[in-house]
């Protein structure tokens, strides 16, 4: 299997508990119970973040040392650019459903505030993403980090990667003492507008850099051939994978207190201040690390472990992210990602216009949006199964390496799947 597959496998996975972790019915329902952010503070945003850093380095690393820096900086910034049209697409087909559909406006108001094409400041503020409407702010901070991305990956080219790190570890400790906070206040207070909202966004951008950023260092160096993972992750080596299971041990009785309300408040008003996850606290950094590693370990080094056990446990992990679906998805990640933000909302006004729904019901809908997460991605490779379908012979695909990363548009010429 290509060591693409399991990243795409991976990607198709967050992408499918976060619909499921996003979509809101009255009541709530049960499968947002089913993931593994009830066992530790690791959450599907956070892995989607990383593997789109570390496809970021392994694609475009190879862009930028084989036709330059120059060439690798316009592939990234076009790519960027293109994501910045569907971000504010997505925002302008949103607005346009709220003004048609009856009771939008009041449905929504909770997710967009008062937002509506009469209010230029409005849409000034969502088109520099200073005003990210709730579930469409994966993007917008995909396309910030992105901006500084060439030049970080040629630092990495250079042999500076220590650098970057140093500089990502220093902008998350920002981060973590509220720096941020002398740039977003004032602009908070210049894009305030009568629902008091100025400054929104879910994540902050100096606490979650450095999981994109770790990710990107990391993907470059593999391109570079620095790291010898097989090596480092080896069935001999046990050591990883015992410090890592033994931080994830720590924090899983912590992270079940937290999530069923069992903390004494005591300890629950200490422990929050270290585990704000907009800011990706120390918590939520420390439990991603180890439990980023051990799944590393478990997939390389697994398959090859003298304990039985852990053979099946790593075999079981390598089949749920080789599931075609997963891998459609995570080939385009981002599209798919923008196509889920129209789902939810499109739940969302279902459930505020209809009686409170049966847990029944509520798990149809979330298994059928489940599956209408693909049509972005059957359409954007229907070049490979629409000649099937009529008898003709499929398209020749186009070298490894032909797209970018993470859905990248045929155009880039990086790899041929998009991620």
């Amino acid at each position: 299997m290509k060591r693409y597959d399991l990243i795409d496998g991976m990607r198709g996975y967050f992408l499918v508990f976060m619909l499921i972790n996003h979509l809101v019915f009255a009541g709530g329902y049960w499968l947002v119970k089913i993931n593994h952010n009830q066992l530790a503070f690791v959450e599907d945003a956070q892995g989607f973040v990383f593997l789109s850093g570390l496809l970021i380095g392994m694609v475009y690393v190879r862009k930028m040392a084989k036709n330059g820096y120059a060439a690798g900086r316009q592939a990234i910034y076009s790519r960027a650019f293109e994501l910045y049209r569907y971000a504010m697409g997505i925002v302008l087909c949103v607005l346009a459903a709220q003004m048609l559909l009856p009771g939008a406006y009041y449905i929504w108001y909770n997710w967009l505030g008062y937002t509506n094409f009469d209010d230029p400041l409005r849409l000034a503020a969502i088109a520099s993403f200073v005003f990210q409407p709730t579930f469409m702010d994966i993007l917008p901070q995909y396309i910030i980090y992105m901006l500084a991305a060439p030049m970080l990956v040629k630092l990495v080219i250079d042999g500076k990667w220590a650098h970057v790190m140093a500089g990502s570890l220093i902008l998350w400790m920002a981060g973590q003492l509220g720096l941020q906070k002398i740039v977003t206040d004032p602009l908070n207070q210049f894009f305030m507008r009568p629902d008091d909202q100025g400054m929104r966004a879910s994540f902050n951008l100096l606490g979650w850099q450095i999981v994109f950023y770790s990710g990107l260092v990391l993907g470059a160096m593999t391109s570079l051939n620095k790291i010898e993972w097989g090596r480092i992750f080896s069935p001999e080596n046990s050591y990883i994978p015992t410090i890592s299971g033994l931080i994830c041990a720590f924090f899983l009785p912590l992270r079940i207190m937290t999530a069923n309300g069992l903390m004494p408040a005591d300890l629950a008003a200490k422990f929050s201040t270290m585990e704000i996850r907009a800011d990706f606290g120390p918590v939520y950094l420390i439990n991603f690390a180890a439990a980023a590693t051990l799944l590393t370990w478990m997939i390389i080094a697994g398959p090859k472990h003298k304990s039985a056990v852990v053979r099946n446990i790593a075999g079981g992990i390598t089949r749920v992210l080789s599931l075609k679906f997963l891998q459609l998805l995570g080939r385009h990640s981002l599209y798919v990602y923008v196509f889920h933000v129209g789902i939810v909302y499109a739940v969302y006004y279902f459930d505020g216009r209809t009686p409170e729904l049966s847990e029944l019901t509520k798990t149809v809908i979330a298994f059928s949006c489940i599956a209408l997460l693909s049509i972005p991605a059957l359409w954007r490779e229907r070049e490979r199964w629409l000649p099937a379908l009529m008898g003709a012979e499929p398209a020749a695909q186009p070298a490894q390496f032909a797209s970018a990363p993470t859905s990248r548009p045929n155009a880039t010429k990086i790899r041929p799947k998009t991620a």
